[in-house]
């Protein structure tokens, strides 16, 4: 009899600890419900002994929880139809709050997030969404963090994830972007050929004041054809050549004698009209010019 009443006490007792010892990790906290009414000292991570009949444990995870958001649509400021997704970092920093004043966080934060995410994409231009999303990041994250801590929760980082656009914005970013390096492309041309242009002028000039420069670029150019055998030269005479020989001539050379006059012929005093004289009239002109 005894021995059962021992073993009875043994078995109780085991039930009691079992019902009355809680065992809290080290990520988790644990808050103490007596008669309903939440304790204020949260247990530590360890042992925790509780009243049997009286204490309820809930344990609150503490670390930081990963939420993803689920894809909204939305139109831009711009008019544009974009579908955007996030994703939301958050932790509890009071166990009493998230446990009490909120019935789930998890699926407050979700909602809360969601309806962010589409106030920020109203708000914002196509450009912000794609190019400057660090702003988007932390007005979400202000957006979210302002009812989140009533409740006790924490919000670390919100990223937008991705910014899905419909074809034929696709399209037409794609356009714009090939316009867009076009114009890069035309632009540094024409830049180079006006650089090109000022020192073309001046090896113009250069070569101006040194005609023999001139001369040896033709012959250069020469060679740079002539390197090709499947071409046919054609090799004009210079003029500069021609400038170059008349300088080089003896201005101190005699000038050459008119051609003295002759007497005209039989036939081409007949031609105008004249009588050729004889050659004994002629011979007695100067015998009468005597007299």
């Amino acid at each position: 009899m005894i021995v059962e009443i021992v073993s009875a006490v043994v078995v109780v007792g085991g039930v009691w600890l079992a019902s009355a010892v809680r065992v809290v990790k080290q990520y988790e906290r644990g808050l103490v419900f007596r008669f309903g009414r939440v304790r204020p000292a949260v247990r530590d991570p360890g042992l925790a002994l509780l009243l049997p009949v009286a204490d309820r444990m809930q344990k609150v995870n503490m670390q930081v929880v990963t939420l993803p958001v689920p894809a909204q649509d939305g139109i831009t400021r711009d008019n544009v139809t974009v579908r955007v997704d996030a994703v939301v970092y958050f932790k509890v920093v009071d166990p009493v709050l998230a446990a009490v004043h909120v019935q789930d966080y998890r699926s407050a934060i979700g909602q809360v997030a969601q309806t962010s995410l589409r106030s920020i994409i109203g708000k914002s231009d196509l450009d912000d969404l794609l190019s400057n999303r660090e702003r988007l990041n932390e007005g979400l994250e202000l957006m979210i963090d302002s009812p989140a801590l009533d409740w006790g929760i924490h919000i670390d980082r919100v990223e937008i994830k991705d910014v899905a656009l419909p074809e034929s914005m696709k399209r037409s970013m794609s356009r714009q972007a090939e316009a867009e390096r076009e114009r890069r492309a035309r632009v540094i041309s024409a830049d180079g050929e006006l650089q090109a242009s000022h020192k073309l002028a001046q090896a113009a000039a250069a070569m101006a004041d040194t005609p023999a420069a001139l001369q040896l670029r033709l012959l250069e150019t020469v060679v740079q054809v002539s390197a090709e055998k499947n071409s046919t030269l054609v090799l004009p005479f210079p003029v500069e050549l021609l400038r170059f020989l008349d300088a080089r001539t003896d201005p101190a050379a005699p000038a050459a004698k008119p051609p003295e006059p002759r007497s005209p012929s039989a036939s081409e005093a007949a031609g105008n009209g004249q009588v050729a004289p004889r050659e004994d009239e002629a011979s007695d002109v100067p015998d009468q010019r005597s007299r």
